[in-house]
Formats: structure tokens, C-alpha cells, sequence
């Protein structure tokens, strides 16, 4: 009998490129969906032996490797991590987090504390509560729920993605395919670059399939998928996670440690 590879991605519209034909490419995967959050925890139990999962848990787990070359990226706006707010970035004082966000929620922290030096009250954002009903001056949405949103009652939205990349010049990571520790994917590991490759080639019509579900224009979704968000994981996305990661470490965010193990070895591990 084939050994399962247990593997949970996300079910929002940014992931399906990279999980086009996965569970058929080796009858050895077995695909799980779920909530970015989730994924993180179930990867750390053990219920999972790849997952996609925000890179703030990849830190914090501090022992996975990532498959080469795949990510869920941008540089400049990313459209699906909005923080709406009432008033302008100076005078956020709180601020309702998306539950099913790390990865962003770390970011707007980030945003918040280093680059506008506020320190704010935080809430959670429950996935069945609507955003509208809340009385926080901000509220951080992100994936097919933040691109839905219109929010009339907050007179700013602000783009996360474009947000940092105007900062510091860098792309921002928000997910990569982590492999839990003592996980050997043999010949399964090649279906994860062949389904990114398929993916990329059927964006039209996986915008086009994806759309009525998500209520959107299938033109936007098909721009959002081939002209927003970055697949690749390269030299200027490994330092915008580095970047990061170093942000995260100051606020307190992850451990310290995280980045290194106990003989000075980096944590951006790559799969070999």
C-alpha cells in the first residue's frame, strides 16, 4: 500500500494555480483544505506533513524546510490583505484581526508599530462576524473575503501588499509549502512544481471557474491570479522574508531563535 502524504492547502482563490492537478499528479497526495490558521496547527500536531502555510508559523515552528521555488507572493498591491479603517494609519488605536490570518496579521502589527510607531488594542475577527459590526477604528480582512468587502463605513483601505513593498522596497511572502520535520516526499516532491507550472498555464480558466463561485468578475479574477500575485520564490522574495522575519523577532512576534538552530544554521531552508 502507497504511503499518504497528507498535504492541506488553502481553499482562496491565490492557492488554486498551485493546487491545479496536485492530488492527481500523485496518487500518493492526499489534499486537505482549510483556513491558513488551521493548516498551521494542524501541521504542527502532526495531522499534516506538507502544508501552506503562512510564513509566520514557518518561523515560528523554527524546525520545517519550504519546497524551492513556490510561494504565494506579491510586490506592491496584493489586493486580498486590506486593512479598512475609520480614520488614517496615526490615529489607529484598535484594530480587529481576520481569524483565519498570522501571515497578514503579523504584517499589520508590523506596519503599525515600525514603520508608524502605534501600538494598538487587538481583537480577533471571527470568519462568521460581519466586518461592518464591528466598532474597531480598523479591521484587517485578507483572501476572497478582503476582495469582496467594500466596507462604506471605513473611509480608508489600505493594501497591505503595496503597503510594505512602498516601505522597504521588497516583495512580501505570505505562504510557502512547508514540510514538517522527519517528512521524506520522495518522488512526490515533484508534483508540487508541475502543479504550480500547470496552474500558471490555466489561470484563465481557473479564474473563469472560480469567479461566480467568489461573486467576482472572472477579468479581475484572472488578473489577480497572473498579474498580482507572484509564485515564485526568488532572491528578492527570499529577502523580503527575511526582512520579515527580522521585523517579527523585534516586536516579539516570533522567537528570536526562530531564524537559527543551536549550530548558527539559517531556518530559510529549502528542500533538497
Amino acid at each position: 500500500m502507497t504511503h499518504r502524504i497528507r498535504v492541506g492547502a488553502v481553499n482562496y482563490l491565490n492557492s488554486k494555480p498551485l493546487i491545479e492537478d496536485l492530488a492527481t499528479l500523485d496518487p500518493a497526495i492526499d489534499l486537505q483544505l482549510d483556513l491558513p490558521s488551521r493548516l498551521a496547527d494542524r501541521l504542527a500536531h502532526g495531522e499534516l506533513d506538507v502544508g501552506l502555510i503562512p510564513v509566520i508559523e514557518y518561523f515560528r515552528a523554527g524546525s520545517y524546510r519550504f519546497l524551492p521555488n513556490i510561494a504565494i507572493a506579491s510586490a506592491g498591491p496584493v489586493l486580498s490583505v486590506t486593512l479598512f479603517s475609520r480614520v488614517p494609519w496615526s490615529a489607529i488605536r484598535t484594530v480587529a484581526l481576520d481569524e483565519g490570518s498570522r501571515t497578514s496579521a503579523a504584517l499589520t502589527r508590523v506596519l503599525l508599530q515600525k514603520r508608524h510607531g502605534i501600538t494598538t488594542q487587538v481583537e480577533s475577527l471571527p470568519i462568521d462576524t460581519p466586518a461592518d459590526a464591528l466598532t474597531t477604528d480598523a479591521v484587517l480582512l485578507i483572501g476572497d473575503r478582503a476582495m469582496r468587502a467594500c466596507l462604506p463605513g471605513f473611509d480608508f483601505a489600505y493594501d497591505l501588499g503595496q503597503e510594505w513593498t512602498e516601505w522597504t522596497g521588497l516583495p512580501f511572502v505570505y505562504a510557502v509549502w512547508a514540510v514538517r520535520d522527519g517528512v521524506e516526499l520522495g518522488t512526490v516532491e515533484a508534483a508540487f512544481p508541475e502543479a504550480k507550472r500547470r496552474g500558471l498555464a490555466r489561470a484563465g480558466p481557473i479564474a473563469a471557474r472560480e469567479a461566480p463561485q467568489l461573486g467576482l468578475d472572472p477579468g479581475f479574477c484572472r488578473r489577480y491570479l497572473t498579474n498580482i500575485i507572484h509564485y515564485n520564490l526568488g532572491p528578492s522574495e527570499l529577502a523580503g522574508l527575511e526582512q520579515y522575519r527580522a521585523f517579527a523577532a523585534e516586536l516579539g512576534l516570533i522567537p528570536t531563535e526562530s531564524h537559527h538552530d543551536r549550530h548558527g544554521r539559517s531556518h530559510l531552508v529549502q528542500s533538497r
